[in-house]
């Protein structure tokens, strides 16, 4: 990287630490990010949501040969006049046992979808469509069909020597049918992104120990970890570290060495247990702002360097809410771009409010909502009650975020409003 992450900041037009507005913040990440260069090979049934190293190009046509797209029977156009036309049927042809002899003028092929289609035609008519048939002929009404109709040319699908995905597509299941269509067995994939993470706090206590008073559940690290597992990365749990300096720097150095991308959560606002900045100032480049966001204001960026390792790092709030939406805004398209993966803009949908939403300008918020669609597709939303950042179970109920840029304000019942539903998230 050869800008420091500063440097990058400070050319950035309107970047105020202090007060930092979303898309900025998102910027200046995306600018400070460089592709991890490392690639594997994996067997095709074992790419499903790995990232493509590089173009794949069709090594044949698909379908590779012409075929029908009907049941029916093969003949050549040139036998189509403007009357009745009677064919005399010379042989079958099914998928994968083609008639392999030319057919002349007057003549057919009863032919079924996927067939090959036979020497010396270019038409097929659904057997729905002819007149008459038997054993012998078929009949064929004037202008039922036209030349050439009916048939899957080869290539028609892909064509030998086309791009056919591109490096840094996240591969789905139907990719994996395109490539093994291409008779494709193994493919090199980016290697997954390994990303440690671990929860900073006194107050918590891990799944199995007793609750002490004034102590809650770590909730975080289940969220991270299943959101991280939901991408596609290696998540290494490193579990919850006391609010202590010593224990704070062993745990990031030793995040550092494992992981191409540490996160915290806690530890990251002003309070007086807070030891995380202090901590950047040894082990690497860490910038801390105060994002113009609800939930999630607090969040330190930035690079760790420990013996030559470095990583990336993203220093979250404490607050359950807080922590996914820093993570779905900032840190997820960071990682995907830290691991060499495209990643297509996250898809928005405009939605009546059904509700008044109480919002302040010079701030982008993330309300919790349930997205519905009326009987004509409309959509309409709702938010799902009290908004606040420690309400986990408000995440649960919702199906949506719900949008409101910076400079808006108050959104009235019938406003129109942009919704982020959770199946592009989640």
């Amino acid at each position: 990287m050869t800008n420091t992450l500063r440097q990058i900041t400070e050319s950035i037009a309107g970047f105020d630490s202090e007060s930092l507005r979303v898309e900025i913040a998102q910027r200046a990440i995306t600018q400070f990010i460089k592709p991890v260069n490392q690639s594997e090979r994996v067997p095709l049934k074992q790419a499903l949501g790995r990232t493509l190293a590089s173009d794949i190009t069709a090594p044949i046509n698909v379908p590779s040969y012409d075929n029908s797209a009907m049941d029916g029977y093969a003949f050549r156009g040139a036998d189509l006049t403007q009357g009745e036309v009677i064919l005399k049927i010379i042989g079958k042809a099914f998928a994968g046992h083609p008639y392999h002899q030319q057919v002349q003028a007057g003549e057919c092929v009863r032919i079924m979808t996927g067939a090959p289609i036979p020497p010396g035609c270019d038409t097929v008519i659904p057997q729905e469509l002819v007149t008459e048939a038997n054993l012998q002929s078929i009949t064929i009404a004037a202008n039922a069909i036209q030349t050439g109709s009916n048939l899957r040319r080869a290539g028609e699908d892909l064509l030998a020597g086309a791009t056919v995905l591109h490096q840094g597509r996240l591969l789905t299941p139907s990719d994996l049918g395109v490539l093994a269509s291409l008779g494709i067995a193994e493919l090199a994939v980016m290697r997954k992104l390994r990303v440690a993470f671990f929860s900073t706090g006194d107050e918590l206590r891990s799944i199995g120990q007793p609750l002490d008073h004034g102590c809650v559940y770590d909730s975080n690290r289940y969220t991270l970890q299943a959101m991280l597992d939901r991408a596609g990365f290696e998540a290494i749990d490193l579990g919850v570290v006391r609010d202590d300096p010593v224990a704070l720097e062993k745990t990031l150095r030793e995040a550092c060495k494992q992981a191409d991308a540490v996160i915290t959560t806690g530890g990251v606002s002003a309070g007086d247990a807070d030891h995380t900045r202090a901590m950047m100032s040894r082990l690497g480049e860490v910038l801390f702002w105060k994002i113009a966001m609800r939930p999630g204001r607090p969040m330190a960026f930035g690079q760790l360097a420990v013996d030559g390792k470095t990583g990336l790092f993203f220093g979250l709030p404490g607050n359950p809410v807080a922590v996914m939406a820093t993570f779905y805004f900032f840190a997820r398209d960071a990682l995907f771009r830290l691991q060499g993966t495209t990643t297509a803009p996250t898809p928005t949908i405009q939605a009546v409010s059904t509700d008044i939403i109480k919002k302040r300008p010079g701030r982008t918020e993330y309300q919790r909502g349930v997205l519905t669609f009326d009987m004509h597709g409309s959509a309409r939303v709702r938010l799902t009650g009290a908004q606040g950042s420690g309400i986990l179970s408000s995440m649960s109920e919702a199906n949506c975020m719900v949008v409101l840029a910076h400079d808006e304000a108050d959104i009235q019942a019938g406003q129109s409003v942009s919704a982020i539903p959770f199946a592009g998230l989640l």
